[in-house]
């Protein structure tokens, strides 16, 4: 079964997002209190513990929230999900709307210490379609 392993959030763009107990998603807005919650594609962000765990050999301090993933999860294969596909997250529902994404610059510490980063081509994008609160724990499941 693929679960939530840690919920992460930051109130500024461009730093690491911190872990915390639980976050909420609303509806045209994404996580309440992450710096990047907008009505646009890009409200949600998540990656899996396993696509971290291929830099984990290569460099100390790979914590959730790291390469500024929302959501960290376990036991299913987010890069795979073709765009539309809707995931039960917990108490709520998101929607798939972009794999991967453009690295900004020359990329983030990640990239310069090692060469390579996951979340450009591991990490995936969504959209709240119902609120509700995610939290470590939870089952992640695809409609």
């Amino acid at each position: 079964m693929a679960e939530v392993i840690a919920v992460c959030v930051s109130d500024i763009k461009g730093v690491v997002k911190k872990p915390v107990d639980s976050i909420a998603v609303k509806i045209n807005h994404g996580v309440v209190g992450d710096a990047h919650a907008a009505d646009w594609t890009r409200q949600v962000s998540l990656l899996a513990d396993e696509s971290a765990d291929k830099l984990k050999d290569r460099i100390d301090g790979i914590v959730p929230g790291v390469f500024a993933e929302n959501i960290l999860t376990r036991g299913i294969v987010l890069k795979t999900l073709p765009i539309g596909t809707k995931l039960r997250c917990g108490g709520a529902l998101l929607e798939v709307t972009q794999i991967g994404k453009e690295c900004h610059n020359d990329g983030c510490a990640i990239k310069r210490q090692t060469g390579e980063c996951v979340m450009p081509h591991e990490g995936i994008f969504a959209i709240v379609l119902e609120d509700g609160e995610i939290k470590p724990g939870d089952s992640v499941e695809v409609l």
